[in-house]
């Protein structure tokens, strides 16, 4: 009943075009973001916003990143580890070099020297595309990791390789260092999520979306209509760098406080965000954030269900894990290529005509 339309009446194009053309869709946006904003700081505790909470939000940001790339322009990307690893490096190396400047224009320079980095990798998008784009990025991902690790400007010459995350306040509220609240922390990286998230959803729908769309279906069709494949290949690495580097930047500075490269940015990253927007559903933008939370959720579930409840071993229940991200895998690319995303779309459609049974 809450997905009829009758009474819903538009009245201009813009108003038919809106991302949330049900009232009742549009209600459920403004309730999530009144929970998010003004009841959850309240309520958050250092368990759940570094078990959930702020993993969900950067996550979902890179998510968002690879699902521009790989999602509406079809381009196979095996380095995001890599490339998030750009962001936390770039965000240090100003953090250090500039004392005097804010967090937000730390994170936002972060995102841009990435997105400069990720459009020297994308450069052989141009020539070479699928399997072998696939293997150029995976080169990518070794290759930032290897730099990182070898060359001690990058990490100020420390004994130990790792780079700290200084203290940093934005209108007086530490949120980075150990002083800084886990509320804090939390707005902080919702404010990049909010904002990321709606120019995702604007650039999707606009004509720089239908650009990567078409070279996704058929790039030799797109140049004929007069798609430039330059053009719209490396805006897409540009875009999707940018998203990745502001999440790694968010993950260095403020989730973790302290890195290390070929642990924290490793190739498992790569493969931890690929899987978040496969089992969420490419090409959507509530299929990153779906995919995230699963990929966030399902070991703290496992944690409480089978360590907690049941006594099982740690390593058990880790290998479990990994049983169930590769079964559903698989599942989804057989079954549902859409993912998550589309089932709930599916569903929707099943409520709005609901109790007839077309």
């Amino acid at each position: 009943m809450f997905y009829r339309e009758a009474g819903d009446f538009k009245t201009s194009y813009a108003d038919d075009n809106q991302t949330f053309p049900i009232a009742f869709d549009r209600w459920r946006y403004y309730a999530v973001m009144v929970i998010a904003l003004l009841i959850v700081p309240f309520v958050i505790n250092d368990y759940w916003a570094n078990a959930l909470l702020l993993p969900f939000v950067i996550y979902a940001i890179a998510a968002i990143g690879l699902n521009i790339l790989t999602g509406y322009c079809g381009q196979v990307s095996l380095g995001t580890g890599g490339f998030m690893a750009v962001g936390a490096y770039a965000a240090y190396k100003l953090m250090t070099a500039f004392p005097w400047m804010d967090m937000v224009t730390v994170t936002l320079l972060s995102g841009l020297v990435t997105a400069f980095v990720g459009v020297l990798f994308g450069l052989p998008s141009l020539r070479i595309k699928g399997f072998y784009l696939a293997v150029a990025t995976l080169a990518a991902q070794f290759f930032l990791v290897w730099i990182f690790n070898r060359v001690p400007w990058f990490y100020n010459y420390s004994a130990s390789g790792q780079i700290n995350a200084p203290e940093r306040s934005l209108f007086g509220m530490a949120v980075t260092g150990p002083n800084a609240e886990v509320w804090a922390k939390y707005l902080f990286c919702l404010l990049f999520l909010f904002l990321l998230s709606w120019m995702a959803r604007n650039l999707t729908r606009g004509s720089v979306g239908r650009q990567w769309m078409a070279i996704r279906d058929m790039d030799i069709a797109a140049e004929i209509i007069g798609v430039n494949p330059l053009k719209s290949k490396l805006t897409a690495f540009a875009i999707s760098s940018f998203y990745v580097g502001i999440a790694g930047s968010l993950l260095f500075t403020v989730y973790l406080g302290a890195v290390e490269v070929g642990e924290a940015f490793g190739i498992q990253k790569s493969f931890l965000v690929l899987f978040m927007i496969i089992i969420g559903g490419l090409g959507s933008i509530f299929g990153s954030f779906a995919g995230a939370a699963f990929m966030v959720l399902l070991p703290v579930f496992l944690k409480i269900l089978g360590v907690d409840w049941l006594g099982w071993p740690t390593d058990i229940v880790a290998h479990i894990q990994l049983i169930i991200v590769g079964a559903l895998i698989v599942f989804f690319l057989i079954v549902e290529p859409h993912g998550l995303a589309q089932l709930w779309r599916l569903l929707k459609e099943k409520l709005r005509l609901w109790p007839f049974p077309h």
